[in-house]
Formats: structure tokens, sequence, C-alpha cells
């Protein structure tokens, strides 16, 4: 037997973490105290996103002129493609 036997006993009976991994199993790492998610998963402070998600408006790739944009884009090439339908 290992001389381990002490020491991990509170960490296999801790609750395990909610996560799901990418292969849709799910996340065996224990809990932070406290919370329902592991470390890595978002249970150590500051983790997780920024308030009001910065990240999403870092490219502006949809902000509403951006997707106002192509739209307006989409309705020319719908009108063009008409056209060209319409001359042949």
């Amino acid at each position: 037997m290992s001389g381990h036997d002490g020491t991990t006993g509170p960490i296999l009976a801790s609750p395990r973490c909610g996560a799901r991994t990418r292969s849709s199993g799910a996340c065996r790492a224990p809990a932070v105290r406290g919370k329902t998610r592991c470390r890595m998963h978002g249970g150590a402070a500051g983790s997780g996103a920024p308030r009001a998600n910065r990240n999403a408006r870092k490219h502006g790739l949809f902000t509403a002129e951006a997707i106002a944009e192509r739209r307006e884009i989409r309705a020319l090439l719908d009108a063009a493609r008409k056209l060209l339908d319409e001359m042949s």
C-alpha cells in the first residue's frame, strides 16, 4: 500500500466540478470550496469573462454599423444577381 491514504481521502470525497469537457465528459477535478466549478472552469477568483464582455467588442465585427453594412452589400449582390438572370 502507498503512504497516501491519509492525504487523498478528503480530495476524493470532495464535490466534483460541474463543467463539461470537449469530449462531452464531466470534468473530474475537485470544485473550489463553496463553488460548483474547479479552478480551471471558473471557480478561481478573477477567472471568467470580464464585466460587460469587452472582448466581444474588440474587433467591431458585430457592431450595428457593421451588420447594417453587410445587409446592404447582400441586398446589392441580390439585385445584381437578379439583373444578370433577367439579362440571360
